[in-house]
């Protein structure tokens, strides 16, 4: 059983469960969002996206966030998925990350998309 993020009850009070696309999808979005340094246990976790805000609107900035998450991927969840493509945007405050990806488990492309006001 997979906890479903963010952690919540199901409707018979419970602790909600997530389906293992959901799952990792969770994995993916906490592994974007979490600053490197934020977690004790692990300070290099995470692939400090959300610092992208603050950054200059360029295409060299776009393609080094794009290698910075492949590598976080890669790091963190290298032994479920396989990061093939990853394009992110950004219009003014909001993030907006597709992420192309293979399930090692049963070799099925899946797509998340994630947007992030910042």
């Amino acid at each position: 059983m997979h906890l479903d993020y963010p952690f919540h009850l199901d409707a018979r009070g419970r602790t909600a469960a997530a389906t293992d696309d959901d799952y990792l999808r969770d994995l993916i979005e906490l592994t974007l969002f979490t600053a490197p340094g934020e977690r004790v246990n692990r300070p290099t976790f995470g692939s400090g996206i959300r610092q992208l805000v603050f950054a200059p609107n360029s295409d060299a900035v776009a393609a080094a966030t794009q290698v910075a998450i492949q590598g976080a991927l890669q790091q963190w969840l290298g032994e479920l998925i396989e990061a093939q493509a990853v394009l992110v945007s950004r219009d003014d405050s909001t993030l907006r990350v597709e992420i192309r990806y293979l399930v090692r488990r049963d070799q099925r492309q899946q797509t998340a998309t994630f947007t992030r006001a910042l």
